[in-house]
């Protein structure tokens, strides 16, 4: 043995010794003994996969799902719907105005409403009946009142921030506020037109949110006791909008983009420090679309001006540049857009209140479809989800050319402009929001 180890030490010696102090420490023995077994030779793992990185919690425990991008993995879904939608399994009334979205973790559906002069989160179990229900702090009264970020998971705990910047943390379990701060105060900020909207990210023990202060454009906080854990250097002249950000790996790095009053930007999401800027300045100061991330390209959108604007991502040393490649004609604005294969899903806003599919590579339009008007969408089994703001609900099966109609049924009887709400599928099961009420429809295939 003595010999043979010899020979290795000469020939490998950095494997073998790396080998000897794993084994001492995982095993809690000495490095040799009578009864010692060589291991096999050290095997070389690869690096984490490029691209969206996904929340360490199962379920839907976030904005728009996983890895916030929109798309569920599940599979055996109804590949049509009867007339008239798919069964519907039971509805709420009463969580107040608002255009939040449940998350789902477990055997609990999270919400928030504004209720009265407060906004309330409630926790429902998966039959809809409310387990708990608790304020943080007061509701939005001016322009457009409603709940607006949705609440975000992590460890047993839940995290949402009101529209007047308050953050608070919670026990998921009672709803027992553990603690809460204030990110205007904090960041010396000030509250925009339209009320702060984002729907905050977990990466680790980070919790991201984006006051665009004097004091920092984005921050993390420890989600266990809300301190500040880094800054990123504020932009002059610009603050916060209502976009919510998006954590991926490129380059071997962790990154995060979201978007400000007046631009798209990324920062190093271990550090905090600003790596890009784009401008996405429009007259109203309003970028609510999240960006989108793929194949080194991420994807931005401001109505009124600059309108979908797509970048590449170069990284050189410590450096990140991003490279404007195309436009597109898309003003989205609270829909979002959904990435999948290639090509990007979206609907306009003031110009073209339709939806489009769109070249990831050149920004050309492959095709429209116009019998649904702006929107939300999710993607889940080779389909996408629908809500229009006019309360449309779409089975929409995406083909080389063309968006085919596979199901489709009114959510709300009264005419209406303002069903912003993103659908949420988890379980077999699809959530739609409008206001007051929550729906959830069986979309599972029953055979």
């Amino acid at each position: 043995m003595r010999s043979y180890l010899s020979v290795m030490l000469k020939e490998r010696r950095f494997e073998v010794l790396l080998l000897f102090a794993a084994i001492v420490f995982a095993a809690d023995k000495p490095l040799y003994s009578e009864t010692f077994t060589l291991l096999s030779p050290l095997t070389v793992t690869s690096s984490p996969a490029e691209g969206l990185i996904s929340s360490q919690e199962p379920d839907w425990p976030q904005w728009r799902g996983p890895r916030r991008d929109g798309i569920s993995d599940e599979k055996g879904l109804l590949e049509s719907w009867p007339e008239g939608g798919p069964k519907l399994l039971w509805k709420i009334d009463g969580l107040g105005r608002g255009w939040s979205c449940p998350i789902i973790v477990g055997q609990r559906l999270y919400i928030t409403g504004d209720v009265g002069s407060d906004l309330i989160i409630f926790a429902l179990n998966r039959s809809g009946k409310i387990q708990w229900k608790v304020k943080n702090g007061r509701n939005w009264k001016n322009p457009y009142p409603g709940a607006r970020a949705c609440c975000v998971f992590s460890e047993g705990r839940l995290y949402n921030m009101n529209a007047h910047g308050r953050v608070v943390c919670l026990d998921a379990t009672s709803g027992q506020e553990l603690w809460a701060v204030n990110i205007l105060e904090r960041f010396d900020a000030k509250n925009i037109t339209w009320a702060l909207s984002e729907c905050m990210l977990i990466d680790g023990r980070n919790l991201i949110v984006t006051p665009g202060g004097k004091k920092a454009l984005m921050a993390a906080l420890d989600k266990r006791d809300g301190r500040t854990i880094w800054t990123t250097e504020p932009l002059a002249g610009d603050s916060t909008s209502h976009s919510s950000p998006i954590l991926f790996r490129h380059a071997g790095r962790r990154l995060i983009t979201s978007c400000s009053s007046a631009h798209g930007f990324g920062v190093d999401a271990d550090t905090g420090k600003l790596l890009w800027t784009v401008p996405l300045k429009n007259p109203h100061g309003v970028n609510a679309s999240t960006p989108v991330y793929g194949s080194d390209i991420v994807y931005y959108v401001t109505p009124y001006a600059e309108m979908g604007r797509a970048y590449r991502l170069i990284a050189d040393g410590q450096t990140v540049t991003a490279k404007h490649i195309w436009t597109s004609g898309l003003d989205t604005v609270t829909g979002s857009a959904v990435l999948v294969g290639g090509v990007l899903y979206s609907a306009g806003y003031r110009e073209s209140r339709w939806w489009f599919a769109v070249d990831w590579q050149t920004g050309e339009t492959k095709y429209e479809l116009k019998d649904f008007t702006t929107g939300a969408a999710i993607y889940a089994d080779g389909r996408f989800y629908c809500l229009d703001e006019k309360g449309s609900v779409g089975l929409l099966k995406p083909g080389p050319n063309d968006l085919d109609i596979v199901g489709r049924f009114a959510l709300v009887a009264e005419k209406v402009r303002d069903a912003w709400t993103h659908p949420v599928l988890h379980d077999g099961r699809l959530y739609l929001r409008y206001h007051d009420t929550l729906w959830c429809y069986d979309i599972k295939e029953h055979r």
